[in-house]
Parts: structure tokens; C-alpha cells; sequence
């Protein structure tokens, strides 16, 4: 800790005992329910600090994922916002997408291609795509491997945009790899 970070401490310290020191003088009188008031306080405090800790535990139960049945099929569930989402783990990173049959390719938001390894500042945005947002430029790229549900390819090609794109998108041309593409009951199935 800098002396910078001690003398911040020391001042928030001094505030926080001047504050609470002119609290228990104002409510002398009412001291009980100030304690009930300053434990259930904590208790809050406490309920939001565990939900934070256990949010990764929790969230695949909010949030269902992905089903690898092994034999090349994979089903994906439909997610609360009504889309299919595709875990795929991208040069041994695993990167969230969307499944969209409107797009034409595999599509990295630059934040996902910065995480698999892709260095974006030396890409060469030649190319351009329309989204909903409008034209955005567009770099080619290869990905070493994509790996969904223990389906793996090489050398995939892809883009990677430098537009405001809020995640990956896995379009037709790489579902077009699989056997079959199913919609079963709220649940997308995969079949290599």
C-alpha cells in the first residue's frame, strides 16, 4: 500500500468514525432500534456480498447451457431472451455466440477476438458488413481451432469487426458444416 492509499484510508476512517460518532450521539435515546436498524443493515449487506461470490454457481441454473450428447450432437436451449447461444471454445478460449442464420460468416466482436489471441491492431479492416446498427468494417481472419461440443474444426475463417457488435455471431456458413440443424421444443440441436 502506497502513502497515497494510507492517507486515503486514514481520511475515509476519520469521515466514517466523524459520521457515525454524530449518528450515536443524535439517536442516544433511541439506541435499540438503532441496533436492529445497523444489524439488518449488515444482513443486507452480507445477502448481496453472497450473491455476488455465488453468481457463477447460481447462474447456469438461471441460465441453462449447452448439452453435448457426445456422437457429433449438440443441443443448444433457448436462452430468456429467446436466442440460442453457442459456447465454442476458440483457440482454447471459450467465446459466447449468438446463433444467427442472417449472418453470412463467423463473426468475432473485436473484444472476443482480443481474448482468443487475434492481435486487432494489426488487422487490415478491408472488408464491410451490414448489422443492425449499419456498415461496419470487417478483417478477415483464419481461427486455429473452434470446438463446439467436441466437434472441432481448423482453420475456420472469420471476421472480426471493429463496429459496435455486442457479442460473436456464428452464421450459415459455419453452420452449414453440420449434418442437420433442429428446432425441437425450445432447444437448437447440432448433428455433425
Amino acid at each position: 500500500m502506497t502513502s497515497d492509499d494510507t492517507a486515503r484510508v486514514l481520511y475515509l476512517s476519520l469521515l466514517l468514525g466523524a459520521v457515525g460518532f454524530y449518528y450515536l450521539i443524535s439517536n442516544r435515546k433511541r439506541m435499540g432500534q438503532m441496533v436492529r436498524h445497523a444489524v439488518l443493515w449488515a444482513l443486507i449487506f452480507i445477502g448481496i456480498l453472497a450473491g455476488v461470490g455465488l453468481w457463477t454457481d447460481v447462474k447456469p441454473r438461471l441460465a441453462p447451457a449447452q448439452i453435448n450428447h457426445g456422437n457429433g450432437v449438440v443441443e443448444i436451449p433457448r436462452d430468456r431472451s429467446g436466442h440460442y447461444v453457442v459456447i465454442a471454445n476458440v483457440n482454447g478460449a471459450d467465446v459466447e455466440f449468438l446463433v444467427d442464420t442472417g449472418a453470412s460468416n463467423v463473426v468475432l466482436s473485436a473484444d472476443d477476438a482480443a481474448r482468443v489471441g487475434i492481435d486487432v491492431d494489426d488487422l487490415a479492416f478491408v472488408g464491410q458488413a451490414q448489422t443492425a446498427n449499419g456498415t461496419v468494417r470487417t478483417a478477415p481472419v483464419r481461427i486455429d481451432t473452434m470446438e463446439i461440443g467436441g466437434i472441432q474444426d481448423d482453420r475456420v475463417k472469420a471476421y472480426v469487426t471493429d463496429g459496435e457488435l455486442f457479442g460473436s455471431l456464428l452464421g450459415m456458413e459455419y453452420l452449414q458444416r453440420f449434418e442437420k440443424i433442429e428446432i425441437s421444443r425450445d432447444k437448437l440441436i447440432l448433428t455433425r
